[in-house]
């Protein structure tokens, strides 16, 4: 029985005994986190760089490419360690690091595409008057709450209510350490983690879930009822960030789903593939999407890229 997480480990139990294939799962990895490092990099400097790119749009997009670093480095070292050890075990203190890191890079993903639907909602639904309602003190309360509530939340719950807590185990079935499955080894009481779970999500996730919901009811309204020139600029806009939302809330659900029932019947490799997808899919997946569908974007690198040769 472990009765403080202060000073022992937990073992990751996700892992398998693949022999001479971990040096190939470890190259494939390693790609793709240099890949995540050099491409949503490339797109930060680009927007930062460029004034033309200087809108509130562009200013979340860079906020929400910052992010992907953010959780990506949450992730990625962890994973590239303990694919090539023999034994997977994690120090407590950094278990729950990396539960803060990976817990709070979800919440900034989250408030950000919800707070961009609201953008795009405006930008579409209101184009007279959006510079009067997006204005720079605005922006930079959206990009303050995007960061400092997901920080705080998780804060509290991952320091405030699971770090306290008495364990009668320390192995986590999973690849990487996971908040709900540390709650699970519980032995004391966790009445107060449950209600404050639900609480949360039953009033600031299902709040955002219905602002996403009524921006996009609002857009698609506006999409029929309007011009050409309307449904191109909501396609050219909302396409790419409609996509990203859609794939973050599959990755999601597929999350929930192996966490909260009993999956022990799928094939190991796919219930390590769904639990890593919403980590990983995200800041491969954005880059790509926002830098081929978005115009400015595209035409600011052929600029770049270009310039030379012309």
């Amino acid at each position: 029985m472990i009765n403080s997480t202060h000073g022992s480990y937990f073992t990751l139990g996700a892992y398998m005994e693949t022999g001479l294939l971990k040096y190939l799962f470890f190259l494939i990895i390693l790609t793709l986190y240099v890949l995540i490092i050099c491409a949503n990099l490339f797109l930060i400097v680009l927007i930062c760089m460029n004034r033309s790119l200087h809108e509130p749009m562009y200013i979340f997009l860079c906020s929400l490419f910052v992010n992907e670093l953010y959780g990506s480095t949450g992730l990625f070292p962890l994973l590239l360690v303990q694919i090539l050890s023999d034994v997977h075990t994690v120090s407590a203190p950094f278990c729950f690091l990396q539960i803060f890191c990976l817990y709070s890079y979800g919440g900034v993903e989250f408030l950000t595409l919800a707070i961009m639907s609201y953008d795009r909602y405006l930008a579409i639904c209101y184009p007279l008057h959006y510079n009067t309602r997006m204005t720079t003190n605005k922006i930079s309360m959206l990009t303050a709450l995007i960061w400092l509530y997901p920080f705080f939340i998780n804060a509290v719950i991952v320091f405030g209510l699971t770090f306290p807590l008495q364990l009668c185990g320390n192995i986590i079935n999973k690849v990487y350490c996971d908040n709900y499955y540390v709650v699970k080894l519980a032995c004391s009481d966790t009445t107060l983690n449950n209600v404050f779970g639900l609480s949360h999500m039953f009033t600031v996730i299902f709040g955002l879930i219905v602002l996403i919901i009524y921006t996009y009811i609002r857009i698609l309204h506006v999409c029929f009822c309007g011009s050409k020139q309307t449904r191109q600029k909501a396609v050219s806009t909302c396409t790419p960030h409609l996509a990203s939302l859609l794939n973050f809330s599959c990755g999601c659900f597929f999350e929930i789903i192996q966490s909260r029932f009993n999956l022990y019947n799928l094939p190991n490799m796919l219930r390590v593939f769904l639990s890593l997808y919403w980590l990983t899919s995200q800041p491969l997946v954005n880059p790509l999407l926002y830098g081929l569908q978005m115009s400015k974007i595209r035409m600011v690198c052929k600029s770049l890229f270009f310039r030379g040769t012309q």
